[in-house]
């Protein structure tokens, strides 16, 4: 069930806007971690505000918040964040209950399209899998014979162990007088508002294992290992014409680009490419590519199936085109909940960091390509504010 609260929380947005910000200008670890504890401070008051209204609003009969698609807890989620209410927060090591975790994950995907389009895959409490090649996993053979071929080589482990995406969650005091209902509404939101910024930048910008961040879908890895960023593979403009020639080309270009592999392989991609662009370059995408029908209706379309996603991680004038399928995204290990004996800027709250292993990276460097983008308006157009 997906968490809907009412209104915006403004004053998260802007701080959330301004760390991520200096984060993408590179500035020092000292600037970023002050723009971060600003930006959680902002999470907890605002959502504490937030929730602490509808407290007063809502009528908590269980039956009637059921029946209109409110947060309703099972007699696990109950007992555990009733003992956290006795306790006065949560126990060292305590871990969330599995359908928590299973609801800031489907919170997650459901809140966050790129999250969704990219595939992240929630593995629970397993930490490797098993990722196979499907262009290797056969051979053929006489009926009698030995196996042939190299079967072997197209299965090979993933570990999603070696990282871990922390979150700070702030509880107030006031909060656990509330009830398990509304802690765990509180709790799952914070996790589901941070966590969407650290996967959103590592996934995207993340600058590989030496730095202790997935590798993005923005950056190439070298054979030696190496992790740069993406150069440029052309430019779009997406401008007018008769029947769509250009736009049709130019995105042409694209998915033949990604029909093959870094090795020259071909693959199929069609209707498996997502095309990620910064919300200030969005309304130009779609401004070129909505038409109005004989009826008078908008109808917003790319050719080629091609699922347009906005992201704040993308910089403005690029696109950023990925193959579903093709880059691996992973939670694991569950939420484990920690004090964190450290003063606190919001006064009589409990601080705890709840961890999760996560990690990403693409299959190779044309899981992803990169290009500019150059929509010039004129000749009767309307440029876009």
């Amino acid at each position: 069930m997906t968490m809907k609260l009412k209104g915006k929380m403004e004053n998260f947005e802007a701080k959330k806007a301004a760390y991520m910000n200096l984060v993408k200008e590179g500035a020092d670890a000292e600037k970023q971690a002050v723009a971060w504890n600003e930006m959680q401070d902002a999470l907890v008051e605002d959502l504490t505000e937030k929730i602490t209204a509808e407290v007063r609003n809502e009528n908590i009969d269980s039956q009637i918040l059921s029946s209109r698609g409110q947060n309703v807890l099972t007699s696990e989620e109950r007992k555990f964040f009733n003992a956290a209410i006795e306790f006065g927060g949560f126990d060292e090591d305590s871990i969330l209950p599995v359908t928590t975790q299973e609801r800031v994950f489907e919170d997650l995907v459901a809140a966050h399209p790129l999250l969704e389009a990219i595939g992240l895959q929630d593995l629970g409490a397993v930490t490797r899998f098993i990722y196979s090649d499907p262009n290797k996993t056969y051979a053929w053979g006489n009926l009698f014979g030995e196996i042939k071929g190299q079967v072997g080589a197209a299965f090979r482990e993933e570990q999603i162990g070696q990282l871990k995406l922390t979150a700070f969650a702030i509880i107030p005091k006031d909060m656990l007088e509330l009830g398990p209902e509304w802690v765990e509404r509180y709790v799952r939101t914070l996790l589901v508002e941070s966590y969407s910024v650290g996967l959103e930048y590592g996934l995207v910008n993340g600058r590989g294992p030496t730095q202790s961040e997935p590798i993005g879908l923005m950056k190439d890895v070298a054979d030696n290992g190496a992790v740069t960023d993406k150069t440029s593979s052309g430019t779009l403009t997406f401008a007018p014409s008769q029947f769509g020639e250009v736009v049709a080309g130019e995105l042409h270009d694209v998915i033949k680009a990604l029909s093959t592999d870094a090795k020259g392989k071909a693959r199929k991609v069609l209707n498996k490419v997502v095309m990620v662009v910064n919300p200030v370059d969005a309304i130009s995408v779609q401004f070129r590519n909505t038409i109005q029908t004989a009826n008078g209706q908008w109808v917003t379309a790319l050719p080629y199936n091609i699922k347009v996603v906005e992201s704040e991680e993308i910089p403005e004038k690029k696109a950023l085109f990925f193959i579903q399928g093709q880059y691996l995204a992973a939670l694991a290990g569950g939420y484990k909940a920690n004090k964190f004996d450290q003063t606190l800027a919001i006064e009589d709250a409990m601080l705890y960091t709840i961890k999760q292993f996560a990690n990403g990276k693409p299959r190779d460097n044309k899981t992803a390509l990169l290009y500019d983008l150059d929509i010039k308006f004129g000749n009767g157009d309307v440029e876009t504010p």
